[in-house]
């Protein structure tokens, strides 16, 4: 598969994670659906079906990674190129980012609409955010969360894996990061789905987005050089 097709791949499912997952919460989380919204489950649900239908969408052409998390990661696997990682980089950003301004355009047609603190879904933590956790509480999760992620993709897609199975197991991990890690960061695991929202909140958000960056990437490449322990591919 030629690059152009891989990073246009990269980019329109990075697109539909932020659209589904962070639209899920915008607009159903709260008045979608009855008086209490759809709620942390339906939050959690939204964003691993999204990873479920983009795997068997975009997987065969690109492999799905929808994340610079993974993409690093499997850089410092040996399993990607440097001249790809950055294309898959820059396309999963420039995905999420038209995703949430797309989400933006959609949402502030709401009556009553306004672009409170860390707006559109934006991932972040501390007084104000969530359930209140601190920077620590937040750092720590999010390492850890994307270091589980990435052992359960290393292992679904391993040479002796199923692959039938891999978007789908890749998916329901994704589900429960999301219903543990909602009130403390909104959960990121993923750079690009912190960037797109946090670009058009500004404020605390876009104060807040280095750790959105920084744990992912720590996770990510954590998972990168102990899977051998775990996983023979």
């Amino acid at each position: 598969m030629n690059s152009t097709k891989k990073y246009a791949a990269e980019a329109l499912g990075t697109f539909a994670l932020v659209l589904f997952g962070c639209g899920a919460a915008v607009i159903a989380g709260v008045t979608g659906a009855g008086p209490e919204g759809i709620g942390l489950l339906g939050i959690s649900l939204a964003f691993g079906l999204a990873v479920v239908a983009m795997a068997y969408t975009i997987g065969p052409i690109s492999g799905c990674h929808i994340n610079p998390a993974i993409s690093i990661a499997m850089l410092a696997a040996g399993k990607l190129s440097a001249k790809d990682t950055v294309g898959y980089v820059i396309s999963q950003c420039i995905g999420a980012i038209a995703a949430a301004g797309l989400l933006y355009a959609i949402a502030s047609g709401a009556s009553g609409f306004t672009m409170g603190e860390w707006a559109l879904g934006s991932n972040g933590w501390g007084d104000g955010y969530g359930g209140g956790y601190n920077m620590q509480s937040a750092f720590i999760a999010e390492v850890i969360f994307t270091f589980l992620f990435l052992m359960v993709i290393f292992g679904t897609t391993a040479k002796n894996a199923s692959p039938q199975m891999a978007g789908l197991a890749i998916g329901i991990t994704l589900v429960l990061i999301h219903l543990v890690a909602i009130p403390i960061t909104g959960t990121s695991v993923n750079p690009a789905r912190s960037l797109g929202p946090a670009l058009f909140a500004g404020g605390m958000a876009l104060q807040q987005l280095w750790l959105f960056f920084a744990a992912p990437i720590v996770g990510g490449l954590l998972a990168a050089f102990l899977r051998k322990l775990f996983i023979e591919d």
